[in-house]
């Protein structure tokens, strides 16, 4: 029996990203200390950079590009987008996180409902395919 790994990538993402959006509520401010260490440390740059692009490339190439699969088309560009946001991270960490700071001084408690809707219907998505 093969591997839906559409929808193992789905509920996996969706588990990360509920569960981040649940610890950021849980602890306000905890997101902006996370990217305010990364600022200062081109060593967790790297490491943030790195880790991001390897879990976007392979979220990419694991999604077919198959227009009848609409969460494997979506995913495969969730994963292309992690890809960029990695390099970014690596080029440009300063810049990035300058602008992230600014967004989550105004609106943490809306960037952690957000990841939490995201996150909950990657999972319902993602769960549903399995039988």
């Amino acid at each position: 029996m093969p591997i839906d790994v559409t929808a193992w990538s789905a509920l996996v993402l969706g588990l990360s990203a509920l569960f981040a959006g649940v610890g950021a509520l849980r602890k306000p401010g905890i997101w902006r200390t996370m990217i305010e260490e990364v600022e200062r440390s081109p060593a967790m740059q790297f490491v943030c950079g790195m880790l991001e692009l390897v879990v976007g490339t392979v979220i990419y190439l694991a999604n077919p590009w198959a227009p009848a699969d609409v969460l494997a088309c979506v995913l495969k560009g969730m994963g292309g987008l992690m890809m960029i946001e990695a390099l970014v991270i690596l080029g440009f960490c300063d810049i990035y996180t300058q602008f992230w700071l600014r967004s989550l001084g105004n609106m943490q408690r809306g960037w952690a409902l957000s990841t939490i809707a995201l996150g909950l219907a990657l999972v319902v998505v993602g769960a549903g395919r399995f039988n």
